[in-house]
């Protein structure tokens, strides 16, 4: 990395804010993966424009990690510059509109719309990670995707131009979006929300956490669901198997399975769990492993969900 590029990054955000060899497990919900190479903490939208800004004009390569969670990071780490967006606000645009930055918890902008009376996102308290990563992978949960809730959002390119997007422009389908395709980063986006009760929304919320308490393996650090579900149309499932990527893996008596400290959950097939001490390499095996054996019980490829940074 040249000098240059960290004497522009500490110049333009302050020497003490621009780590080197920053460990990423810590950041990350599977609590696995090696050092970003370089490394800064953004604490607005402007911050991380003047980032990509400094990194094309020195031809570093910009990995985003909001949350944590639905990624691994490789157990060699991840060259270039890491920016993990912290902070972000959230505010009312309309009586039927509110922004929230994409550093912003799930929960927190969950949160914030119950107790400022706006229905709509209420269902989605539970969720791990950010606006910005939720928007990425167009999360699901439910049935619903986040992206039908949006009705526009603010991007920056890759060089540090800001520009705006319809939901209509933002290719949303099934944990996809636009932002794949572009590498474009989201900023902000603008949500669709209605007046409220917010004693009723609240026990929405309540009942969203107790479902994904029963179901899913929150005391063990994970990445969220690690495939995507099958999808009519695209997909051709057995009879009489559920259209699900954890009923697939739970079916061909993967649950329980373990290579090194990586596990799939007893609670939930479509979860791989770190019990303690896995690393990325274990978990990577682990996912192929459950992709091999689904598709010779079954022949069904699964896709994966989960995204990988760095060299794996």
């Amino acid at each position: 990395m040249s000098h240059a590029f960290t004497a522009a990054m500490k110049t333009a955000l302050g020497s003490a804010r621009v780590g080197a060899d920053v460990p990423l497990a810590p950041f990350t919900t599977f609590k696995v993966g090696g050092p970003a190479e370089w490394f800064l903490e953004t604490r607005t939208s402007a911050e991380i424009v003047t980032a990509l800004t400094i990194a094309r004009q020195h031809d570093v390569a910009v990995t985003l990690l909001g949350g944590g969670s639905n990624v691994l990071v490789a157990d060699a780490g991840v060259r270039g510059l890491v920016i993990r967006t912290r902070g972000g606000e959230i505010a009312r645009v309309d009586d039927s509109h509110v922004r929230a930055d994409a550093a912003t918890t799930i929960n927190g902008l969950v949160r914030w719309t119950i107790t400022h009376g706006c229905a709509g996102l209420e269902a989605w308290a539970g969720t791990p990670g950010t606006v910005g990563g939720a928007i990425f992978g167009n999360a699901h949960f439910g049935g619903r995707l986040i992206g039908d809730l949006v009705t526009s959002v603010r991007l920056a390119t890759r060089d540090g131009r800001v520009l705006e997007a319809a939901r209509d422009d933002m290719a949303f389908g099934y944990d996809e979006s636009r932002l794949q395709g572009t590498g474009e980063i989201l900023l902000s986006a603008d949500f669709f929300v209605t007046p409220g009760d917010p004693a009723a929304l609240r026990r929405t919320a309540r009942e969203s956490l107790a479902f994904r308490k029963r179901t899913q393996p929150l005391e063990t650090p994970s990445a969220g669901c690690i495939f995507q579900n099958p999808q009519q149309g695209r997909d051709r499932v057995p009879d009489g198997i559920p259209w699900s990527a954890g009923a697939l893996v739970d079916r061909a008596g993967l649950k329980g399975v373990s290579i090194g400290g990586a596990r799939v959950s007893p609670a939930h097939g479509n979860f791989i769990v770190n019990d303690g001490a896995a690393t990325a390499r274990d978990i990577r095996a682990l996912v192929d492993r459950c992709r091999a054996d689904v598709r010779a019980r079954f022949g069904v490829d699964l896709r994966e969900e989960i995204v990988y940074l760095g060299d794996h």
